[in-house]
């Protein structure tokens, strides 16, 4: 069978018991990706970096899809966290990489007064698959060097 599209366990977390993503209902655009292991989420405070929340997965897809994550509708409300980066974009070529074989992370802050206890199995969010369009005049050639944060380098 070919691969079309789906989650993997990333490297380094093959003994982690991690859970493959599901759809708790069948018209859920979105697929439930868990925390890999207990982590504290502290309270934002002026400068500081989001906390990177791991999830010991990695996602395959074609050519002209992408992964977007997204937060829980509850994340804000319940435990006052936000994503840094508003949605989360993985790209095709994330997949694999060099630098963390496409390791998907969750860049969260805390706006509560007090820190946030992750646990391991706690869902923190979703992940989506979309179709995407380039334009006519595209000259994308480059390609993904790295892992995380890389597409400028």
């Amino acid at each position: 069978m070919d691969k079309i599209r789906g989650f993997e366990v990333a490297k380094g977390f093959e003994d982690k018991n991690i859970n493959l993503p599901i759809r708790k209902t069948k018209y859920a655009a979105g697929y439930d990706i868990e925390a890999a292991e207990d982590c504290i989420i502290h309270s934002f405070k002026k400068g500081m970096k989001p906390t990177l929340v791991k999830t010991g997965l990695k996602a395959y897809m074609q050519e002209d899809e992408v992964l977007i994550l997204a937060n829980r509708s509850s994340n804000p409300g319940k435990k006052g966290l936000i994503l840094a980066n508003s949605i989360g974009v993985i790209d095709k070529d994330y997949y694999g990489n060099s630098d963390n074989d496409g390791h998907i992370m969750f860049a969260f802050y805390n706006i509560k007064e007090e820190d946030i206890e992750i646990k391991k199995g706690d869902c923190i969010g979703q992940g989506i698959f979309q179709k995407y369009f380039v334009v006519d005049n595209d000259v994308a050639r480059g390609e993904r060097i790295g892992g995380f944060g890389s597409t400028s380098r």
